[in-house]
């Protein structure tokens, strides 16, 4: 016969009771996993709403409201 591993010594505990405290030691017993690692999406990347230098010299007002 195998002794159990948990055994309720006090108190009168519900079925429900005995399912909530095992699986909270479950689940701290259990190692935390590392999350995992994203790909970068470049829609989300900063530099990506900041706009091209302004250029200089002849036709940069052009250039400048124009940004194709």
């Amino acid at each position: 016969m195998t002794t159990p591993d948990l055994r309720i010594v006090h108190g009168d505990a519900t079925p429900e009771e005995v399912a909530a405290l095992v699986l909270a030691l479950a689940a701290r017993a259990t190692p935390a996993r590392a999350p995992a690692s994203r790909k970068s999406e470049p829609w989300r990347d900063p530099a990506h709403r900041m706009r091209k230098p302004l250029a200089h010299g002849p036709g940069a007002w052009r250039s400048g409201s124009m940004p194709f």
